[in-house]
């Protein structure tokens, strides 16, 4: 205590914490998660092997759309303003298409998470499938948990220096290999590869395999649970989602309870005491290094992998498994000590996920309906401002326009471009040798948009007042599509 004015007293904060030796934050503690066999590591394997093998492969497999187009399935080409995902092609004024699959990734999420709680997490996203290839190298390397504690906690010996440098190396050819893999989703993968190692590449190719070289590095070597716990924003977010009816891991504090280790204290207890035997199994194989015993936390990503820790355990013991299990708390509460909660689909399939599950169904048709309906042609017209109108030498009127026609597919096209809607009126392609008709051939070449100047000339007798409606039509001359455009004919005024 600290002496102020009028006598009164007040607690030196700062001195108190001096003195206490306190921080902020608590260092991070390393974290050797110990390998698992069971159903859910089964799982995860099959899971880490398919995402890696979607990522990797993707860029490489072929398409044939023709020779005019780019024969990469999934390609990403900025350059040219063009997304190609197998058969489908986005143009860049048709980009709700990306929305709409950002739309249906979120609610897809909320829809997961609300019904089988972070599975995303443990399973499919990328840091959980990074750092699950990291431990695989740095167990294979080091050993298992025991092996490599003691390791990290030894003197630096050669053994030690050659095992860390031997698993650094290959976490950078890996690391390497995701950023390299990731250039290839935005050009031709074959000749982007020949390039970037003869080093003809442009600089944003390494630059953006020197930052995801990086990032992943950083991510899956080091910081590992922490960007699960601290810098992903989807923890926080969860908590809204899950309720007492979502499908969780979690322990049955009912049948555990009271756990003990020691078989003399089980002996005193007897019927009393809980099925967990207190060996800690659940929290060696945590990737996030938790006690699920302790309840729901933040820091879970429902790896499920202390299911089969315990498992095993309750095996050995002769319990019934399911000790740690998949389970809503809504039955966990319900069910009697002793009894596993039984889960149902009915369980976690409520109100809210149909709303989710009807949302996500409705994108999923609109999107589908746009896209069978859509239009590959297209037609905008400018009209020219200044002078609006020109009186020819005969009496006749001329009005001048920029058409610009969209041929959306990569095949090349002949269109047939006609004016209708104003008695008598012509046109002519600006530098063109074309006679003056009502309608002209227009050819134009495959993913291209080809800009005329146009020029439509009329009779005044025909134009009952100044401004007048002037249809522009282009249509295909192969198939029934056509595109019109409504413009505006000026003339003089009466």
């Amino acid at each position: 205590m600290v002496k102020v004015h009028d006598g009164i007293e007040r607690l030196d904060v700062e001195a108190v914490n001096a003195k206490e030796n306190r921080t902020l934050y608590q260092a991070r503690v390393k974290i050797f998660p110990k390998r698992v066999t069971g159903t859910f590591r089964s799982f995860k394997w099959a899971m880490m092997a398919f995402t890696l093998a979607v990522y990797y492969i993707t860029p490489w497999l072929r398409w044939d759309r023709g020779p005019y187009a780019p024969d990469q399935a999934v390609l990403l080409d900025l350059a040219h303003r063009r997304f190609y995902f197998f058969s489908i092609e986005i143009w860049p004024q048709e980009f709700y298409y990306v929305a709409g699959l950002l739309i249906l990734a979120g609610i897809g999420l909320f829809l997961v998470t609300s019904t089988v709680g972070r599975a995303w997490c443990g399973y499919s996203c990328p840091q959980t499938v990074w750092v699950d290839l990291f431990l695989v190298v740095e167990r294979w390397l080091e050993g298992d948990r025991n092996a490599r504690i003691k390791l990290d906690k030894g003197p630096w010996s050669a053994d030690k220096i050659r095992k860390r440098v031997i698993k650094h190396i290959i976490w950078i050819l890996i690391a390497i290999s995701t950023g390299g893999a990731w250039i290839f989703y935005f050009a031709d993968a074959p000749t982007l590869f020949k390039n970037f190692f003869t080093l003809n590449s442009p600089f944003v190719a390494y630059a953006t395999v020197a930052v995801l070289t990086a990032t992943t590095y950083i991510f899956a070597g080091f910081a590992r649970e922490q960007i699960c716990t601290y810098a992903c924003p989807w923890p926080r977010i969860q908590g809204a989602m899950i309720d007492e009816h979502s499908l969780v891991v979690s322990y049955d504090v009912k049948r555990g309870e009271p756990r003990t280790l020691r078989k003399k204290d089980r002996e005193q207890l007897g019927d009393k005491a809980g099925d967990c035997v207190d060996c800690n199994a659940c929290v060696a194989v945590c990737p996030q290094g938790i006690d699920i015993r302790d309840g729901e936390q933040l820091e879970c990503i429902t790896c499920a992998l202390c299911i089969d820790a315990c498992d095993a355990v309750m095996d050995k013991v002769g319990k019934p498994r399911g000790l740690i299990s998949y389970a809503t708390f809504a039955n966990r509460a319900t069910s009697k000590k002793g009894v596993q909660a039984e889960t149902t689909w009915k369980s976690f399939i409520r109100p809210r996920t149909y709303v989710y599950i009807a949302g996500f169904s409705a994108i999923c048709l609109a999107l589908l309906v746009t896209l069978l309906m859509r239009d590959r042609l297209d037609i905008s017209v400018l009209h020219d401002r200044n002078p609006q109108f020109v009186k020819l030498s005969d009496g006749s009127i001329r009005n001048g326009y920029t058409v610009k026609i969209l041929n959306m597919i990569p095949q090349p096209r002949t269109f047939i471009l006609s004016i209708k809607g104003l008695e008598g009126a012509t046109m002519k392609i600006a530098g063109s040798d074309n006679v003056a008709a009502a309608f002209i051939e227009v050819k134009v070449e495959p993913d291209k948009l080809r800009s005329l100047k146009v020029y439509v000339t009329t009779n005044r007798k025909n134009l009952p007042k100044t401004s007048n409606v002037l249809h522009i039509t282009v249509e295909d001359t192969l198939s029934d599509e056509i595109a019109k455009y409504e413009a505006i004919f000026e003339g003089p005024s009466k």
